[in-house]
């Protein structure tokens, strides 16, 4: 059950002032008591040394019956018993009972006390008058002998009226002082209380967004320094507010202008977020709140997803649903363990990459035959020992060019033959040493030629790496190639070794380079360097391209490094188990 801060405020006011009053009461009482006792303790003291200055001639004149009646005499007039105990404990008068009926008191304490020399106290019942009493007791001493105890005793009821008397009036005085401290802690309750209570409704007001709320307070103290920062704290809110509203409209808007298919994903593979295009491309009812397999079933989808949460990375990739082609790149927020997708329709793409890559195929069949003719003839007519200088010359410009456009074309056969979507590849284990050195041979006249040194680094237990034979040749033939063109002097140095589960082969050498700003465009197809050159020198711009498509059919990487004016180094790295033959 909610209890209001007032209510806390002033009940434990209310409890501390009771507990305080009540222990001032119990306190009070016990001074009281104890005041009264010392008081009456005096009194008797005084008395019983008046008494003993008067007895001792009476107990030497005529025995006990003379002190006896004036002990019953004078406690009638003091209202105080009086009790002689001769030294053996015997009583001798006393002014309430008969001497001979009483017991002997020489073990009493009060009597014990006092023929020690000292003055006997003691607070008990009596128990000839079953009542409770306090003693006094004092020796009376003649010629330096105890004759006997007087001891003289008040009723503990006399006391007890007194002390209640007392107490009535404490009582009263501290009833009043209670209403009084009950009045102040009301009335500090709720000047603490109020404040507090418009700040709790202002608060509740600013839950329900309505950032207006001010509270205003008079008075100049903590409260009012609360109130200003609230006050300045909901202002702040307001702004932000604001912003916020504005930023996610605006991002609203955006996410609902993307062409692009967007859905979040929580860490339990529920929908969080996504848009209607992402609908209209899927053709799917994707619902907010449920997990996203019940309405999209790829198992290419399933296995992304998977894959982000397990390495909690980023990733992107190709799926078709429903006929369409997909680029999906998934984005992990380790903050919120979520998965952003976004799908990239690419269908269209793909269909425009077929046509051209069919093209292209097409094309570079129907070429080759021609040019093959025209090849031929130029060489016949190159054999025709009736031409003039002139014509030969236009001949071997014929033949050159002819040449070029076949290498061009057989070329992009093999680089369109390598685009298809799943090429055949022979596996095998390959000994890249055995392989290197082989398409070494295949240039040794051209290295002679230009005078130039090849070095070839490879330890002893290179693993073989699995790979077809014929596709890494050509790799290795279109490095080489590349380097003894643009090499003019130094030499080429080619490093194989072991890396974990790869080999990793280098090709250096110390040609001109390759500028930065062209190191990232290296592996496009048709692209250049130095196009005058590369003219020069026969090159077609597709041997980096079929290059690195063959190292990614091998699930290998490649990257090129160079310094302008000290040569360029291309790095391959394969895996030792190669590519999985169900994949080829």
């Amino acid at each position: 059950m909610k209890r209001s801060l007032f209510l806390k405020i002033f009940g434990g006011y209310l409890i501390l002032t009771i507990a305080l009053s009540g222990l001032i009461v119990l306190i009070s009482s016990y001074f009281v008591r104890s005041y009264q006792i010392e008081r009456t303790a005096r009194e008797l003291k005084e008395i019983a040394i008046v008494l003993g200055e008067r007895t001792p001639g009476m107990t030497s004149e005529s025995g006990g019956a003379v002190i006896d009646r004036f002990v019953k005499e004078m406690g009638k007039k003091i209202n105080t018993r009086i009790t002689l105990v001769a030294p053996d404990g015997r009583v001798i008068a006393d002014s309430e009972e008969d001497p001979a009926r009483m017991e002997n008191h020489r073990m009493r304490i009060e009597i014990s006390q006092a023929l020690e020399g000292g003055t006997g106290r003691f607070l008990r019942v009596s128990g000839t008058l079953g009542q409770e009493m306090l003693y006094i007791a004092i020796p009376v001493v003649r010629d330096g002998k105890t004759l006997y105890v007087l001891r003289v005793s008040k009723f503990l009821r006399d006391i007890k009226t007194v002390s209640r008397e007392l107490n009535g009036k404490i009582l009263l005085v501290t009833a009043v002082i209670l209403a009084a401290a009950l009045i102040g802690a009301f009335i500090f309750a709720r000047t603490v209380y109020r404040p507090i209570g418009e700040l709790s409704v202002a608060i509740k007001r600013v839950a329900g967004h309505d950032f207006n709320t001010r509270v205003l307070l008079k008075e100049q103290d903590e409260l009012k320094e609360v109130a200003d920062s609230f006050n300045d704290m909901t202002d702040e809110m307001q702004g932000l507010f604001t912003d916020l509203t504005r930023q996610k409209e605006e991002l609203n808007s955006i996410i609902s202008s993307l062409q692009e298919g967007l859905l979040v994903l929580d860490s339990e593979e529920r929908v969080l977020l996504l848009n209607d295009s992402l609908k209209t491309l899927m053709g799917r009812d994707v619902k907010v709140g449920r997990p996203y397999w019940e309405a999209i079933r790829e198992p290419a989808l399933n296995e992304l997803v998977s894959r982000v949460h397990v390495e909690r990375r980023n990733f992107v990739g190709e799926m078709t649903i429903d006929g369409a082609v997909f680029l999906c790149s998934a984005t992990y927020l380790s903050s919120r363990e979520e998965i952003v997708l976004v799908f990239h329709d690419i269908t269209e793409i793909r269909k425009l990459e077929k046509i051209k890559s069919d093209f292209v195929l097409n094309v570079s069949h129907e070429l080759r035959t021609p040019l093959t003719s025209i090849k031929g003839f130029v060489e016949t007519m190159e054999a025709d020992g009736t031409l003039s200088e002139e014509q030969r010359h236009y001949l071997t410009i014929i033949k050159r060019n002819t040449a070029r456009l076949i290498n061009v074309v057989t070329d992009l056969l093999t680089l369109s033959r390598l685009e298809e979507k799943s090429p055949v590849l022979e596996l095998e284990p390959v000994d890249i040493r055995d392989l290197v050195e082989r398409v070494l041979r295949i240039f040794e006249e051209q290295i002679r030629a230009k005078g130039f040194s090849v070095d070839v680094r490879v330890p002893r237990d290179l693993p073989p790496v699995m790979g077809d034979a014929f596709r890494l040749e050509q790799v290795f033939v279109n490095l080489l190639d590349n380097a003894i063109k643009y090499i003019d002097a130094g030499g080429i140095t080619v490093e194989m070794e072991t890396r974990g589960n790869t080999v990793v082969i280098s090709v250096a050498d110390t040609g001109p380079g390759i500028p930065s700003e062209h190191i990232d465009r290296i592996f496009e197809r048709f692209y250049v360097v130095d196009k005058s050159r590369s003219k020069k020198l026969g090159g077609t711009g597709l041997g980096l391209s079929i290059v690195k498509h063959i190292v990614l059919l091998h699930n290998g990487r490649i990257t090129a490094q160079s310094t302008p004016g000290k040569g360029a180094r291309f790095i391959i790295t394969l895996p030792v188990g190669g590519r999985d033959p169900a994949d080829a």
